[in-house]
């Protein structure tokens, strides 16, 4: 017999953690949005004072007969109350509702589940002003504690100044957690067994996943065409139609912009397709905004595994490791957002400028973040797109940049350069 293998994962706190505790505070009812497996069930367990689990097949059944006689009594429980997989008895939404506004009070409900949405024929009301939503993404590496967290995003917010601080991820490490992603279970898995996660979320999401989304027919190998060719364009601004053009490539049958719109449509409800949209400021110049998107998935990687690649060739191939690298950078970066009451977006005009990633903040102050492997040379480049940006942006209609940044994948250390811009490897990191 062999032996049975037993992981032990202790919880790793969450941005969402706060959050959660945030909008429990000040609406009756929270629903937890995010891609499978980003450990949204197990965030709510921390703070949930009674379950129920609608992932359970008996408890299913027996709230399925049970809604139709008294839902009051499937929500009767110690508060906050976690209704896990929610989706799969859909009418609970409704009554949820009804719950809140008759006991009208804070906190009471949870709602958890898969990003696959109930039958779109059933009437559900928008929960507007009973619910709220808090967004989980895959874990940025502050949350995986793999980096050492020095900088913080809001101390430079609010002006403070740091000492440099040492880095201590290099390139392969890097790699390697870039493969693995941010999915929590992996977190606690080594080596290949780490790195086939993603390789089976993939998977799941083709076969699976896309067709059950919304109830639509869909072609899993399409599906897999489709983020294969986002894999080939992570991280820059591509369209609809040079992703069908890339897609044809592979695909004999006939396939119009359309059916690759709806394809993008139904991963994008899986959460598993993120694009970053465009930042408008106002500028001095008359430079034309661009406002395409850019292409993104929710964690980097998916876009390796689809491809079948790993570390050692993401190593081999440092064009491509730069990409992959921009699009853990972003699913980092936008995590912290979150806990900045803030926005991510991208700069693109009509002279060629671009920014990587301006974090915008409610309050109307942002960042500028340009993402850079590392080295001198890109380092220096990056430096003068941040000043270019700058230069172009009204500050007589807008705040200056509360900072600059350079934010890379590696080295020696996290530090302000004479100039004012900050160089920042990602391990260095949070919010």
């Amino acid at each position: 017999m062999q032996p049975q293998i037993q992981i032990l994962m202790a919880y790793k706190e969450r941005i969402a953690d706060q959050l959660l505790s945030r909008r429990l505070a000040g609406k009756g009812a929270v629903q937890i949005e995010g891609p499978k497996w980003c450990g949204k069930t197990t965030t709510a367990k921390q703070v949930a004072k009674s379950i129920l689990d609608l992932g359970d097949s008996e408890v299913l059944q027996q709230s399925k007969q049970l809604i139709e006689i008294s839902s009051k009594t499937l929500l009767q429980g110690e508060t906050p109350r976690l209704i896990d997989e929610w989706q799969t008895l859909p009418a609970l939404w409704d009554a949820i509702r009804s719950e809140v506004d008759r006991r009208n009070e804070f906190g009471q409900f949870i709602l958890t589940g898969s990003s696959v949405l109930p039958d779109p024929s059933a009437t559900i009301h928008s929960g507007t002003g009973r619910f709220a939503h808090v967004r989980m993404r895959p874990m940025s590496l502050f949350e995986s504690g793999e980096g050492n967290a020095i900088i913080s995003l809001a101390a430079l917010f609010d002006g403070e100044e740091y000492a440099p601080a040492q880095n201590h991820l290099v390139l392969e490490d890097i790699a390697y957690l870039l493969c693995r992603g941010g999915w929590p279970q992996t977190t606690f898995l080594e080596g290949n067994v780490a790195l086939d996660q993603a390789f089976d979320y993939v998977d799941s999401v083709v076969e699976r996943d896309s067709q059950r989304v919304d109830g639509v027919e869909r072609s899993p190998e399409r599906a897999r065409r489709l983020l294969r060719s986002y894999a080939r364009n992570i991280a820059q601004q591509v369209s609809l139609k040079t992703i069908r053009t890339d897609m044809l490539n592979n695909d004999t049958a006939t396939l119009d912009e359309d059916t690759v719109a709806d394809y993008i449509k139904a991963l994008k409800r899986l959460y598993v397709v993120e694009d970053l949209e465009a930042w408008n400021p106002n500028l001095r110049s008359k430079a034309a905004i661009r406002t395409a998107d850019t292409r993104h998935l929710v964690d980097p990687s998916i876009g390796t595994a689809v491809l079948g690649i790993g570390p050692k060739d993401l190593m081999k191939d440092l064009d491509s490791f730069g990409l992959f690298f921009e699009n853990m950078a972003i699913r980092d970066l936008r995590v912290y957002a979150e806990a900045l009451d803030g926005h991510l977006y991208h700069y693109r005009d009509s002279d060629g400028l671009e920014c990587d990633a301006v974090l915008h903040r409610r309050n109307g102050s942002y960042g500028l973040i340009e993402v850079k492997l590392g080295g001198e040379t890109q380092i220096e480049e990056a430096t003068l797109t941040l000043n270019k940006l700058e230069a172009k942006i009204d500050t007589t209609r807008m705040p200056n940049p509360s900072f600059k940044m350079v934010l890379t994948a590696v080295g020696k250390y996290a530090l302000k350069r004479k100039d004012g811009v900050y160089v920042v490897p990602i391990g260095c990191l949070k919010p």
